[in-house]
């Protein structure tokens, strides 16, 4: 078998060979999701990532692709994720995917990793391979999916205290540096055993994520609870990979430590879903993971309606 290099940025025919794959997989192994829109898989794979530098393999005849991204941040290089190793269905068993994995696994080495994660669904292909190859479960994770509301949102609740803004894109220059402050609560956040370190927020680390996800055609809200004091106490952020689709990624939610049991995290919540609804009328479902030992965010998001839509794992392996 075959495995060719691909080389950064890819042509179109590429992307579209690319994105031929992922549909084919998705709709043989999780027929209950949408395809994945072309910006999004376009949008991926031509504009690289902030935190490291990705390798991409595609399969002789379009069989099978794979995407590693070295990691290349202070203190995990010598890591990386494993972001994608998928057959087309129809080649399964054929050594396609054992093929992707050695050059992938030789990458590794040849770059002095000691170690490699993925998000794995359970149950499915997916698991059953990682197992085969020596990865390991190391964050039990569900994906859980909101419905919007077709009568409108909800009244979002004030508290005393705070004031909720909403940004559109880059959070503004002022708000920056306390907003990337109350990123580094989520330290505390179940990360099982991953062995790759928690980077320390800063706001040009904030605005250089936020940037990337508008580069690759993406929007970005945020909406965060503040003081009077001018600290941001709570936020939480909407990823729409693409704009044009219906679903979103609801990403991180936190709430700093000293403003915990306020009802915060439900607040900026509803006025994210208020803001989505009202500015993406093609926009059906938010999606988000949330770690099973996060028992407090699970609450949160079980009282906004959220529903567990499948099983889902970081699997590590150590070289």
């Amino acid at each position: 078998m075959m495995i060719h290099s691909l080389d950064l940025p890819p042509s179109d025919a590429e992307v579209d060979a690319w994105l031929e794959v992922l549909s084919a997989a998705g709709a043989a192994d999780l027929p209950q999701l949408p395809a994945p829109s072309r910006a999004e898989v376009a949008g991926r794979l031509c504009v690289p990532p902030v935190r490291g530098r990705p390798v991409l393999w595609v399969a002789e005849h379009g069989a099978g692709v794979a995407a590693l991204l070295l990691l290349t941040e202070k203190g995990n290089t010598h890591t990386a994720f494993l972001d994608v190793l998928t057959v087309r269905p129809q080649e399964r068993r054929r050594g396609v995917g054992t093929a992707l994995w050695e050059r992938v696994r030789g990458e590794l080495l040849a770059e002095g990793r000691t170690s490699v994660a993925a998000l794995v669904d359970l149950g499915g292909p997916g698991q059953a391979f990682a197992e085969s190859v020596g990865f390991d479960n190391v964050l039990s994770m569900g994906w859980y999916e909101q419905e919007l509301p077709a009568v409108g949102p909800a009244p979002v609740p004030t508290t005393p205290g705070y004031e909720l803004h909403t940004w559109h894109g880059l959070v503004p220059d002022a708000w920056a540096p306390a907003a990337a402050a109350v990123r580094g609560a989520m330290e505390d956040a179940p990360s099982g055993d991953m062995d790759e370190r928690i980077q320390v927020w800063t706001a040009q680390r904030l605005h250089a994520l936020q940037q990337l996800i508008i580069d690759r055609g993406g929007e970005v809200i945020t909406v965060a609870a503040v003081t009077g004091a001018g600290e941001v106490a709570a936020y939480t952020e909407l990823v729409l990979l693409d704009p044009t689709g219906p679903r979103a990624l609801q990403n991180d939610t936190v709430v700093g430590a000293a403003h915990r049991g306020h009802g915060l995290g439900r607040a900026v919540k509803l006025r994210m879903v208020a803001e989505a609804a009202g500015r993406y009328p093609r926009l059906r479902r938010i999606v988000t993971t949330v770690a099973d030992e996060n028992t407090p965010m699970r609450a949160v998001n079980e009282a906004l309606g959220y529903r567990r839509e499948r099983d889902v794992a970081i699997f590590q392996l150590t070289l």
